[in-house]
């Protein structure tokens, strides 16, 4: 990979998501301010409008893409013949995918080095229940997810869930008109987190898993209960596999599966796809297979068992 000499900052969101808002508040920061030129592109207008005075001040050029069949690598390669920039931030339009940008061929010496998508909490469970294969390609890479304009009573942990389902390295911001919300996670597990088994309903079972990945310390040293299918990934060697369920992110054809590796005797004698019943106690280790350290799952009970009348996870 080419070394990334002026770098992207892409700024994905449908209409009146809050894009312009985040990006003029960030392109004014002290923080933010370099020696170079910055290229603003700007591929739909909102609301929300800049001050190209104040933008070039702080040597800020502006360029306006309105139509995605001119969103072209000749466009941009001629932008940057044009201003030679140093960076570049991208108001992506709404309505674009974004894995077109990502497969574009780039100016030489350019590359993505953020995403990030801004989300507007009052409108998307609208989006997503209309327009889910295009929200989800928005986020599927992004580095952060601002949700704004929210409100204590939204059901913001299950956004969060199914932001993660999606894209498990993303962070997750949410915010209301005084700034960050800290202390939404407070809500109690539908489940015992201090039984001694902890019992994993099987409609509960990505709350547990996304819960886990984010606070695997709450459960090293406990035990938990649950049933899913298994996974044998040859890398893992004949004593693990990988108990879980799979999740819808878009459609019926574009899931995930969520699942977290188990050391089990038992092991060798499951088949990939099995439907088993498992009882593990969790640990805390650092796996190649999770670039970092994540729950090991060790079994002390496996059976086999019959499948779950709902094999699918769904995050509403």
């Amino acid at each position: 990979m080419d070394e990334i000499r002026t770098p992207v900052y892409v700024i994905s969101g449908f209409l009146e998501s809050g894009k312009t808002q985040f990006l003029r508040f960030t392109l004014m920061q002290d923080y933010f301010q370099i020696e170079g030129k910055t290229l603003l592109i700007l591929c739909e207008e909102g609301e929300e409008e800049y001050d190209r005075r104040e933008l070039a001040k702080r040597n800020i050029v502006v360029e306006v893409i309105e139509k995605e069949e001119d969103f072209t690598p000749e466009r941009l390669n001629a932008m940057d013949i044009i201003h030679q920039p140093e960076r570049v931030a991208i108001e992506y339009n709404g309505m674009w995918l974004v894995s077109h940008l990502e497969q574009m061929e780039l100016p030489k010496g350019w590359g993505i080095e953020q995403e990030i998508t801004c989300v507007d909490a009052s409108t998307y469970q609208v989006y997503v229940n209309n327009m889910k294969s295009i929200f989800m390609d928005m986020v599927r890479n992004a580095d952060m997810v601002v949700f704004n304009r929210c409100k204590r009573d939204d059901p913001l942990p299950s956004y969060r869930r199914g932001i993660k389902v999606a894209n498990q390295r993303a962070e997750v911001i949410f915010e209301d008109e005084n700034g960050e919300i800290e202390d939404i996670f407070q809500d109690e597990m539908p489940f015992d987190i201090n039984a001694p088994v902890i019992e994993i309903a099987p409609e509960d079972y990505g709350i547990w898993f996304v819960d886990a990945m984010d606070h695997p310390d709450t459960y090293k040293g406990k035990t938990v209960h649950f049933k899913g299918r298994a996974m044998k990934p040859r890398s893992l060697g004949s004593k693990f596999f990988v108990p879980g369920r799979t999740a819808m992110t878009c459609c019926a054809d574009d899931t995930t599966f969520l699942g977290y590796i188990c050391k089990s005797g038992y092991a060798p004698k499951i088949k990939a796809g099995d439907w088993v019943d498992v009882t593990a106690r969790c640990e805390l280790e650092t796996r190649r297979e999770y670039r970092g350290e994540g729950l090991v799952l060790y079994a002390e009970h496996v059976e086999p068992c019959e499948p779950l009348p709902e094999e699918m996870v769904y995050f509403n």
